[in-house]
């Protein structure tokens, strides 16, 4: 059985303002004996933001041995006055072999009506025993910008279709030279794409995100919402945000979310949130495959 939690950690911070990533490690190890932890909103350098969080990714380097982690800014500056180094963005940690790593930037198509940031999507390949090559994808796209958000969930589609086509047709092996960047790649069409897509199921967004496609030789594919996948359509999604916090709305709503691709989907054996925890302003999301 595959266990992976995905997680907006609003920097580590609690909705009682500490900053803590020992305590999202360890509140994540209590849910799940997890083999892939993907992480939102970790930071680095970034000193003046609410509780003052310091070198994100290194701390929880040293909170997971064991464990290969892969941090993937969206954002990549510098401190005006020092010169240091600012990084916030996506994390990906394993305990599973790692074949490939990608981080691809999404689109940022300007919005002067809003504020934003630009996004992107870390895309890990792993091996698992029980499922073969697999493509670990997390990613947390834009609140503020509908605009924005609805490139970025066209992108990340095409990322999809992409990599799949890829895996049906790889490149020629003339050039598949050993110890050189055109040696053997990994492709594979089972992907999980998990994160903060900062909208709710009823937004078009979420919709052009499982668009099916065909792929060479005509076969059709498409990403899948992993909730009602294994619960069915009459079960609503459990809220992810806003359970406690209401600055940002009223009600309590699910934006966080898990697709797979259509081999993943009969092994699928659990998806749940954990509605209780306040160590961040998100719920952290568990799913299981086997």
């Amino acid at each position: 059985m595959m266990k992976l939690i995905t997680w907006n950690t609003q920097w580590c911070r609690g909705l009682d303002g500490l900053v803590s990533p020992r305590r999202i490690v360890e509140h994540a190890r209590g849910m799940a004996d997890f083999d892939v932890l993907c992480l939102q909103e970790i930071a680095q350098g970034f000193d003046a933001m609410p509780g003052a969080p310091g070198d994100q990714p290194a701390e929880l380097a040293a909170l997971l041995p064991g464990f290969q982690l892969f941090f993937g800014p969206a954002v990549h500056e510098f401190d005006s006055s020092t010169g240091r180094p600012q990084r916030f963005g996506n994390l990906i940690a394993t305990r599973l072999p790692v074949a490939r790593v990608q981080h691809h930037l999404l689109p940022w198509p300007a919005d002067p009506a809003v504020g934003s940031m630009p996004r992107m999507c870390t895309s890990v390949t792993v091996q698992s025993k029980e499922l073969g090559a697999l493509r670990v994808m997390t990613t947390h796209l834009e609140y503020y910008s509908q605009v924005q958000r609805s490139a970025q969930a066209e992108a990340l589609r095409s990322l999809h279709v992409e990599a799949c086509a890829q895996a049906m047709s790889p490149p020629k092996p003339e050039f598949d030279d050993a110890g050189t960047p055109f040696q053997h790649k990994v492709h594979t069409v089972q992907a999980l794409l998990c994160g903060d897509f900062n909208m709710p199921a009823t937004d078009p967004a979420y919709a052009a995100l499982l668009q099916p496609f065909e792929l060479a030789g005509g076969s059709r594919q498409r990403l899948h919402d992993a909730w009602p996948a294994l619960h069915g359509s009459a079960q609503p999604h459990a809220p992810t945000f806003r359970l406690f916090d209401r600055r940002y709305g009223p009600d309590p709503v699910a934006c966080d979310f898990v697709f797979v691709s259509d081999g993943l989907v009969p092994r699928l054996r659990r998806i749940e949130v954990d509605g209780a925890t306040q160590v961040s302003d998100h719920q952290p999301v568990l799913v299981e495959l086997g």
